[in-house]
């Protein structure tokens, strides 16, 4: 199995320097690799919401995702969602969310050989199916990181986009400058134990914007993405 998608992987890669990608080297949906999406194309008021990584599994953060029933997508790592993996099939079955890959170790994929790849994000894809009974179609490289041979690597796993951000809403030093948001949006939180304060910070500004957040694969569907 590992060896036939690492032959998968360099043959993708191949074909989309021979041509097979489209315009500007973006490989669109259902030709070449997955796309890399920063921000989604539409014309509807909505943004979207995600979060990285899991460890910190805050409650005041779960309390308003459910109670503002707020579509989010949860970019898991496996170990993160190991323990107390209560926390997060509450989100899903009573609230909004959808988990997707972050890989297993949170690696620069690009530092990685094709095995390397592979055992990062099929792993990561495989453990999260086996606990939460779905596997991963999106996949965000840690650190934003990516080249054609990680999206290579990510087709050969069945991953049909990378998405990264266009704001990162997460107080790391110091809380960042809060951004206008536009339209299609994509917005970075991460599992910190400032998570509520940020995604209220991210919220309100959705709606000084007149937007509302949305479930983001629908919309990678409608933008032709994916």
């Amino acid at each position: 199995m590992w060896r036939s998608r690492v032959l998968l992987a360099a043959f993708a890669s191949l074909s989309l320097g021979l041509g097979v990608a489209g315009a500007a080297g973006a490989a669109p949906a259902g030709v070449g690799l997955p796309p890399v999406v920063s921000h989604v194309p539409t014309r509807e008021k909505v943004v979207f919401i995600t979060v990285d990584d899991g460890w910190n599994h805050d409650l005041q953060a779960a309390r308003i995702l459910l109670e503002q029933r707020v579509p989010v997508s949860l970019f898991l790592l496996p170990g993160a969602a190991s323990y107390d993996t209560g926390y997060f099939t509450r989100l899903i079955d009573e609230g909004r969310a959808t988990v997707e890959n972050h890989t297993v170790n949170h690696p620069d994929l690009t530092t990685l050989d094709a095995a390397g790849k592979d055992a990062e994000v099929c792993g990561a894809g495989e453990q999260l199916d086996a606990v939460f009974g779905k596997t991963p179609k999106l996949l965000r490289p840690p650190y934003g990181a990516l080249n054609d041979e990680v999206r290579a690597a990510a087709k050969a796993c069945g991953v049909k986009a990378l998405v990264t951000w266009t704001y990162d809403f997460t107080t790391w030093s110091q809380t960042p400058p809060t951004p206008r948001l536009r339209a299609g949006d994509i917005v970075l939180l991460h599992f910190t134990p400032t998570l509520a304060a940020d995604l209220q910070r991210a919220l309100d500004a959705a709606r000084a914007a007149g937007l509302k957040p949305a479930a983001l694969m629908p919309h990678l569907k409608a933008a032709g993405l994916v």
